[in-house]
């Protein structure tokens, strides 16, 4: 019917598929986004091991996707990633190469991955944007692995200095996907591309206090504190400083980016720098949308992790001019009422 109609069909796969930003995915194409020529195939951990290169070639043989959403990584907040920075390399290094690789040799036309705004030195100017992770990529043909290593040793944006000592394996490992895409294009002329989403939250995130990024963790501390009577304790002093995208916004962009975006460079998707929170404000934002009424104190003990890692969305802005994204203090309480409603079964 489509093939009729003129339309050509999209098989998209969405590694990563029953994450936050998979399940939004999956709610926004469901909910009227997607389109008659897209077939959607979302898969997880339980449909292959991705560190594995046999089980993703397989799980790509399977499905022959034209397409790729890239989502899946092993991911954790602040403490977990200062515990296993080691794992956290090791793991997602595995699992880029394979993906990307599979793509490749099943002949995708184009994937779409997920970056992190941790990937940008700890010691920068601000706001942070993509020229500084960018080199340049010839639009002419292939010209091969050793002009590719030349113009990445010798391109001081790349690598012009560490990540935050927090989370220094994921985050290597992420800047290591957008090196990746360029050697497949300047290789292989493969559109492979990433997206650099701000701090996301939403729906089906994990609100495990310990291992969780620190929106969701806030949100099962209120929950627990109004359920016992007790204070809110944050770790930290509240004062580090976040761009929070809700994961249904960022859904929306996703889709976008995999049918209109076609620069190899990476993209930052993010609110504005004016929308940017502390983590003080945004534990406000919480216990107002979950009426809390008792102590906020905070644990000065307790470390901060990056202070701040503002963000430039002048790039997206550039090409979605009139985009509209959900106001923080609705998102979080569209967020809230989802944990309460779903507790005994949200991933904690």
């Amino acid at each position: 019917m489509t093939e009729a109609a003129g339309l050509v069909p999209k098989r998209i796969l969405v590694t990563g598929g029953t994450g936050l930003v998979g399940r939004a995915i999956e709610k926004v194409v469901a909910d009227g986004e997607g389109r008659p020529e897209e077939e959607w195939i979302f898969v997880s951990s339980r449909d292959a091991d991705l560190t594995n290169a046999a089980e993703t070639k397989a799980l790509f043989e399977q499905h022959k996707p034209t397409h790729v959403i890239h989502l899946a990584a092993m991911v954790g907040g602040l403490f977990k990633n200062i515990r296993y920075n080691l794992d956290f390399w090791r793991r997602n290094v595995h699992i880029n190469d394979n993906v990307l690789h599979s793509a490749y040799k099943t002949g995708v036309q184009k994937v779409v991955s997920c970056l992190s705004t941790c990937i940008f030195p700890d010691k920068t100017t601000y706001p942070i944007n993509e020229s500084m992770v960018s080199i340049s990529v010839p639009m002419h043909s292939p010209v091969g692995v050793p002009a590719l290593l030349n113009s990445l040793l010798s391109c001081p944006q790349i690598h012009n200095g560490p990540p935050h000592s927090s989370n220094f394996g994921y985050s290597y490992a992420k800047r290591m996907i957008d090196i990746q895409n360029r050697g497949y294009f300047e290789q292989h002329g493969c559109r492979f591309t990433a997206v650099i989403p701000t701090n996301v939250f939403g729906p089906h995130d994990n609100f495990n206090i310990e291992d969780g990024h620190v929106l969701p963790g806030l949100i099962h501390k209120v929950y627990l504190a109004k359920q016992t009577g007790s204070a809110l304790t944050v770790w930290g002093t509240g004062k580090p400083r976040r761009q929070f995208i809700y994961s249904l916004d960022l859904a929306r962009l996703f889709l976008w980016v995999l049918r209109e975006y076609d620069e190899v460079e990476p993209i930052i998707l993010s609110v504005g720098e004016e929308d940017e929170v502390s983590i003080r404000e945004a534990a406000e934002a919480i216990v107002e949308a979950m009426d809390f009424r008792g102590e906020l104190l905070f644990d000065t003990t307790k470390a901060d992790g990056q202070f701040k890692k503002t963000a430039s969305n002048a790039k997206l802005r550039h090409y979605l001019p009139g985009f509209q994204f959900t106001p923080f203090r609705q998102a979080v309480k569209e967020t809230c009422a989802w944990f309460s409603d779903n507790y005994a079964n949200a991933r904690k």
